[in-house]
């Protein structure tokens, strides 16, 4: 079987406020063939998201000079719970939807400082006129429609997207996408991050996509991704076991662990299976997955 992809480049991003590198910061993992089809690998670190974004844009102009397709996977969900677009009246795909409507709110700066508290709160206001559902400010960015502290939850809103509920049965705890602030807070990565993935795919135009949402909830085969330079995707690094090397840095060992394992599971052939729904996913479940929340690559 051929293989669907060349290289493999996986993202820990940051909702950082200042300057950072080292532990906790952003990092890029690489994994390449050399002429001899040896994989190797590489690990970057940056300290701001602009500097990320710059630099994940040389990796890939590299790549795509050697005619290498990539798949890229980022830590952070690049979809929302079923029903979010539409309790914004946004029009259209709920997915395209919100990724414009977070792209024109979100205000990133070159130093890492940006708006995401504010647009939380501008999504709370639009959606409930309440400090829910998002939550999870520090407190000098607490206000009206943004809480410190988790309200209770109405029911006519998801607290979590089907992939993140799948994910807690395993490894992974998500503690859902709407807590902004918090040891594995999701919903500020979520903001500062899908902006990039936006800007990423409109550089790439036709060459590019975004999993499942551009290719649909199947598995995929090598002329599927025949007319792509780079397939993004959501992928997790802490669901791949990885040890750091003397030196070495966690999320450092974390980002190249985890293109290490997609890179052997596609050379064995089981890559593509990763790309298909599980198979007790019922329909109406199916349907959201592709159209508005998206999925974490490798769960079940």
């Amino acid at each position: 079987m051929a293989r669907l992809f060349d290289a493999y480049v996986i993202a820990i991003w940051t909702a950082a406020e200042g300057k950072k590198t080292g532990e906790q910061s952003l990092w890029i993992g690489v994994a390449k063939r050399d002429v001899r089809m040896r994989l190797k690998t590489e690990s970057h670190n940056a300290a701001t998201r602009a500097e990320g974004e710059a630099m994940l844009a040389t990796i890939l102009g590299d790549l795509a000079k050697r005619g290498d397709r990539a798949l890229i996977g980022f830590d952070f969900p690049l979809g929302w719970p079923r029903g979010t677009a539409e309790r914004l009246k946004l029009s259209g795909e709920p997915w395209a939807a919100m990724s414009k409507f977070v792209a024109s709110n979100v205000v990133d700066k070159a130093d890492n400082t940006n708006n995401r508290y504010q647009v939380a709160a501008k999504i709370n206001r639009l959606m409930t006129d309440e400090a829910w559902p998002m939550w999870g400010a520090p407190a000098r960015q607490a206000q009206r429609w943004l809480s410190s502290t988790k309200p209770t939850h109405p029911a006519d809103i998801p607290e979590m997207r089907e992939t993140d509920r799948r994910a807690r049965a395993g490894k992974v705890q998500p503690k859902g996408q709407w807590q902004m602030h918090g040891a594995g807070a999701t919903g500020g990565l979520a903001l500062v991050g899908q902006p990039m993935v936006r800007r990423l795919l409109e550089r790439l135009g036709s060459s590019g996509a975004a999993w499942p949402f551009g290719t649909g909830w199947r598995a995929l085969t090598a002329e599927d991704v025949a007319p792509l330079s780079a397939l993004v995707v959501e992928a997790w690094p802490a669901m791949v076991p990885s040890s750091p090397e003397p030196g070495e840095f966690k999320d450092q060992a974390s980002v190249v662990a985890a293109a290490e394992h997609f890179a052997r599971l596609d050379d064995k052939g089981e890559l593509a299976a990763l790309f298909a729904p599980p198979k007790d996913i019922d329909d109406d479940a199916r349907a959201a997955v592709e159209t508005e929340e998206g999925w974490i690559l490798g769960v079940r």
